[in-house]
């Protein structure tokens, strides 16, 4: 399993936000070059980034962005989301060294452009935002009316890496994953399954790394607060993934 630490931007500065509220954030008043390049100090291989303001439609951090993977792109994969909602806007990110985009809101709205990006040699990965089953967009301020189960065959074929998936109710609260979630969404999809939205603890790692639905397994976790926290250290929530397969 893949760790990927995260980072989430908001008026240029490093955040983290409860459940997706824009009113209960938590502002680190960190550099975030400076965090990812502590990420890639401590070991990491990707990093994970959310442009917050971009995905409620409200500016957006894409030259912070472009300058971790710009400045570190020798070091880590940069994995990145959040109004990522055109060919241009993906191609500005890609070009700017980032090895995956994450297309949220878009693969909702107009999901050609998955396929679109794929087709063309980029890497991408499809990113559902659940509240229950039930997908939001919009930075999570929206409704949908459509559950992931309705979306996921969409993007069986269309050459996606990945499906993040990440459970709202859970998001910056530390009580762990949805596991039961999470395995249902590894038994109606062919895509490599990343976890997002939980994780607190090492155990909590060590929980993902045993889901095993009909032999597969999940790809890969997030893992943001608990790192920024100090609760989890990177070199342990690393060791955590390369367990054998057990929760303790």
């Amino acid at each position: 399993m893949e760790l990927y630490p995260a980072i989430d931007l908001r008026g240029g500065r490093v955040v983290r936000l409860e459940q997706g509220d824009f009113a209960r954030e938590r502002d680190y008043g960190t550099d975030p070059l400076t965090v990812a390049q502590q990420f890639a100090d401590d070991g990491a291989v990707w990093l994970h980034i959310v442009d917050l303001d971009a995905a409620k439609g409200d500016g957006n951090n894409r030259a912070v962005v472009q300058h971790i993977a710009r400045s570190l792109g020798q070091r880590l994969r940069v994995q990145t989301g959040g109004g990522v909602r055109s060919v241009d806007a993906a191609k500005a990110l890609f070009d700017a060294g980032v090895t995956r985009c994450v297309i949220g809101t878009a693969a909702v709205e107009q999901p050609d452009l998955v396929a679109e990006l794929a087709r063309a040699g980029r890497r991408v990965a499809v990113g559902l935002d659940v509240l229950g089953d039930e997908i939001m967009v919009r930075g999570w301020e929206q409704r949908s009316a459509l559950s992931i189960f309705d979306l996921l065959p969409r993007f069986s074929d269309v050459g996606a890496d990945a499906v993040v998936v990440t459970q709202i109710h859970n998001d910056g609260m530390g009580g762990g994953a949805d596991v039961d979630g999470l395995k249902r969404v590894l038994g109606a999809t062919s895509l490599a399954v990343i976890a997002s939205g939980g994780v607190g603890t090492v155990d909590h790692i060590r929980e993902l790394v045993a889901v095993d639905v009909d032999g597969r397994c999940l790809a890969g976790v997030i893992a943001g607060k608990a790192l920024h926290d100090g609760a989890i250290s990177l070199d342990d929530a690393l060791a955590a993934t390369r367990s054998p397969g057990a929760a303790s």
